[in-house]
């Protein structure tokens, strides 16, 4: 239900990873033109209203917090008893999910993020209490699709939201001021973007790739008096751990609030 930007990320990781057929999947979005596009380029079928997409075993919930009541009552009669349903909703709780369907239903809470759209995504997964092993392992699958999946406790969704379902803004900001003092030093645009963007998805890889921490991998190219000890002075002085942890915070009681 719903193919925006996450939704058709997720559809395509689904497919190119044969997760399931294009044959076997049904996609809802009421905008004609994103509808026929998804048809054409995917191949799946697609449907302007939840209620023609008929009987299923799996709904995957892409659409916004605040169309979520009337799109979930819209499948009460669709959903077969073992169905699992899951969603994206920003702060939508399990236990109100599970007040909008039919009565044990399974339900995964998931938080994706933007990444996802290039098959690097970073999402956390919660499960409600009638998911079985089988649908957490579907469940799974389908976000491993499109990166990395992990499972947590349902009260720390919020804070993954906080993490890394903002995180990437976080990150383009730090490339973006990555670059702009390389133009600042006299680098020319372009060539600026390109070395601090690469920079951050080498060390990204880098970091994944080890088995060190990352205080061991700064240390490794923080040499006594040299320029990056400088550097990473400089950034201590200017509070940029406090500023990330107080923009997780901030993103974090955000989100519990969208979901009260």
């Amino acid at each position: 239900m719903g193919g925006g930007n996450m939704g058709t990320a997720l559809l395509k990781g689904i497919l190119e990873t044969a997760t399931a057929r294009a044959d076997q999947i049904v996609v809802a979005e009421k905008a004609e033109e994103k509808a026929e596009k998804l048809a054409k380029e995917l191949g799946v079928r697609t449907v302007n209203r939840p209620e023609h997409i008929g009987e299923v075993d799996l709904v995957l919930f892409a659409v916004k917090p605040q169309d979520l009541d009337k799109a979930a009552a819209s499948l009460k009669k669709r959903l077969e008893k073992k169905a699992l349903f899951i969603s994206i909703a920003a702060g939508v709780t399990i236990e109100r999910l599970t007040g909008l369907l039919p009565a044990h239903t399974a339900v995964v809470r998931a938080m994706p993020n933007t990444p996802a759209l290039v098959g690097m995504g970073a999402t956390a997964l919660a499960a409600g209490p009638d998911v079985t092993d089988g649908q957490k392992k579907l469940a799974q699958g389908i976000f491993e699709a499109v990166g990395l999946a992990v499972w947590v406790k349902e009260k720390n969704m919020d804070a993954v939201t906080g993490l890394s379902g903002s995180g990437p803004a976080y990150v383009f900001m730090f490339i973006e001021a990555l670059s702009d003092a390389g133009v600042f030093q006299g680098l020319p645009r372009e060539t600026s973007l390109m070395l601090a963007a690469q920079t951050v998805a080498g060390a990204a890889k880098l970091l994944q790739m080890s088995d060190k921490h990352p205080a061991e991998l700064k240390d490794m190219v923080t040499s006594p008096g040299g320029t990056t000890i400088n550097g990473v002075h400089a950034l201590e002085s200017r509070g940029l751990r406090g500023a990330l942890m107080d923009a997780v915070a901030r993103a974090t009681q955000r989100s519990k609030e969208l979901g009260s």
